[in-house]
Formats: C-alpha cells, sequence, structure tokens
C-alpha cells in the first residue's frame, strides 16, 4: 500500500489561477508538488517559531581588517559551538571574507548566533537559512 494520501481541496477561482501561475512562475510540475512545499514550509515556520530543531546556513561577509573583528566573530563561534557543526572561510578580496557556518540545533539559539554576527562592527552582511532537522 502507498504511504501518498489523495484528498480534495475546494478554492475559488482567483485563487486557483494565481496558484497555477504560482506553480509555473516555480516551474513545479504539478499542484500537488507546490502544495507539498508550502505545507512543509508552514510546519518549519511553526517549528522555527516554537524552538524545535532546525539545520540550516549562516552565510556572513566581512572586512577582515577591521580592528578586533576577527577575534569577535570567533568567541561568539566559540560560544555556540554546540550548535556549529562546520565553518567554511574563503578569502573574496585583499580586504573582505565570506564565511559559511553549518549549524543544527534548537531554532532560538541559531536564531541567536546569527543576530550575534550580524550586529558586529564589520560585518557587512548576514544571511540565514533554515530546514528541518529530520
Amino acid at each position: 500500500m502507498s504511504d501518498v494520501y489523495r484528498f480534495g481541496v475546494s478554492l475559488e477561482k482567483p485563487l486557483i489561477e494565481a496558484f497555477d501561475l504560482h506553480i509555473k512562475a516555480q516551474q513545479y510540475r504539478n499542484r500537488s508538488e507546490a502544495i507539498r512545499d508550502l505545507i512543509r514550509e508552514e510546519l518549519l515556520r511553526k517549528k522555527w517559531t516554537e524552538g524545535g530543531s532546525v539545520a540550516g546556513a549562516i552565510i556572513m561577509t566581512y572586512d577582515h581588517h577591521k580592528r578586533e573583528l576577527v577575534s569577535k566573530l570567533l568567541d561568539i563561534q566559540h560560544d555556540f559551538h554546540d550548535i556549529i557543526i562546520s565553518t567554511q572561510h574563503v578569502h573574496l578580496d585583499h580586504d573582505h571574507c565570506l564565511e559559511v557556518i553549518a549549524v543544527k540545533g534548537n531554532a532560538a539559539d541559531v536564531e541567536k548566533l546569527s543576530t550575534g554576527l550580524k550586529v558586529l562592527v564589520g560585518v557587512k552582511h548576514v544571511s540565514l537559512s533554515v530546514s528541518s532537522a529530520e
């Protein structure tokens, strides 16, 4: 027996037309794939707001010549060693670095780490992308 369950959904015509345009723009093969992604995204958002476990990446660019910035970045990362899986450091040019920090843990802790890095003087940009940890 299959693990796929079928069910019907009733939508107003303008809503399904808008949804079909979205499906086409996102290059989904069918409505079912798009609905599955929407459900997963909403469940992840719920997990995020309730402090569940997430996995993701913090992507950061910064000026490594900024006084004491590298030391502060390392101190913060050591404070969150329990949720950091790995880091990758890339030299973009003479002055700027890119760092990718892979994380897994409590959503609130991941957010706290990301925010702690973002507010430092010399950090140009921080982007946090999360997914389900399961």
